[in-house]
């Protein structure tokens, strides 16, 4: 009864993943006694039951990616965080700390909590290890205002557009400072909560229509008349 793969691979749709004994999970099919994958994700069992997790809802980590991740765990030594990939990574003490972490004496707690939302960067990640975190860089750490927008991952190149010119129309018509991390989480920071609604609006309409042409000039023509309209508003 073998199987055709290691835990957490990624296999594509028809690839053969295990014959005999075994059953077909989600986003997998039986045929002829064997196991195939019907969409693209990573390869895993439990018991007899295989299965693959789609990629397209995830964010694959890679080494010096900006992520943006929710402390899920406080640990002796360091956090555990959600940043929406198959795997959770991992933040220590000791990459945030700007002195040396006594385990006795530190209360990790006080430093970050569970829900705490940090932005960070993966600096290192391999197959047989969980992504490990860095916040060791001059505009990373923990989030302390803004408001959070979440899409998927594989929209993050639309947001920003091509040489970067929706992301930069957003930010001139809005005024907001906007962090984009890879794995689909943005923050929006702006002078006021109606210029930060208005940015994540454009981030929606982004996501929603994504697989159409001239989305940046109707984004554009968006953001123009929202503003138009709440100037009037005001009056």
């Amino acid at each position: 009864m073998p199987t055709f793969f290691e835990r957490k691979q990624i296999v594509t749709p028809g690839e053969l993943l295990a014959e005999g004994d075994y059953l077909a999970g989600e986003n997998t099919y039986a045929e002829d006694n064997k196991i195939y994958a019907s969409r693209i994700g990573l390869a895993d069992y439990d018991h007899k039951k295989v299965n693959v997790v789609a990629l397209r809802a995830f964010y694959f980590p890679k080494v010096g990616d900006m992520v943006i991740g929710t402390v899920l765990e406080v640990g002796f030594t360091g956090w555990t965080v959600d940043i929406k990939a198959p795997y959770r990574a991992l933040l220590r003490a000791s990459d945030v700390l700007s002195r040396p972490f006594k385990p006795q004496n530190d209360e990790l707690s006080q430093v970050l909590n569970a829900g705490d939302l940090i932005v960070a960067k993966i600096a290192s990640y391999d197959r047989a290890h969980d992504p490990q975190l860095t916040v060791g860089e001059p505009g990373l750490g923990k989030i302390t205002r803004g408001h959070i927008i979440k899409v998927t991952p594989t929209k993050i190149p639309r947001v920003i557009g091509r040489k970067g010119s929706m992301i930069s129309i957003i930010k001139q018509e809005t005024g907001c400072q906007i962090i984009l991390g890879v794995n689909g989480v943005i923050l929006v920071t702006g002078k006021t909560p109606e210029d930060e609604e208005l940015a994540m609006m454009a981030i929606q309409k982004i996501e929603e229509e994504s697989h159409t042409s001239g989305l940046t000039d109707r984004i554009t023509e968006f953001l123009k008349e929202e503003k138009a309209k709440r100037e009037e508003n005001k009056k």
